[in-house]
């Protein structure tokens, strides 16, 4: 379970990164709307590869990495979904972002839940 949660955040990660930079190439969006994905992104990358070694301060951070996620992607998926159809700034349609944003939504999730559940090696 444990390289099954790494090989998630390292992909989730780099998706988030390579998604805002396709969605928002262009598009003039405000900065910080496009720092956000970048940095959960790269924490859960940086949480993933420094969890190689099981102790508390790694586990609770690689833990902190997806739910660092799920709090960033929680008000852009619910804000897409009271809003549909709305003027997201963006190069991929609407309907199809806010199924990927739910998808990396619900990742985040299981990801954070499933880190804290961890039997710890050895």
């Amino acid at each position: 379970m444990e390289k099954l949660l790494k090989g998630l955040a390292i992909t989730l990660g780099a998706s988030l990164i390579l998604g805002e930079t396709l969605r928002s190439w262009g598009q003039g969006r405000p900065l910080p709307f496009v720092l956000d994905d970048y940095l959960i992104g790269g924490g859960l990358i940086a949480g993933a590869l420094w969890f190689r070694a099981d102790d508390l301060r790694r586990r609770a951070a690689f833990a902190a990495a997806w739910a660092a996620t799920m709090g960033g992607l929680y008000g852009s998926f619910f804000g897409k979904l009271l809003e549909p159809g709305g003027d997201f700034h963006t190069n991929i349609p609407g309907g199809l972002l806010t199924a990927l944003i739910g998808v990396a939504y619900a990742t985040s999730i299981f990801g954070m839940i499933a880190t804290i559940a961890l039997k710890p090696r050895g």
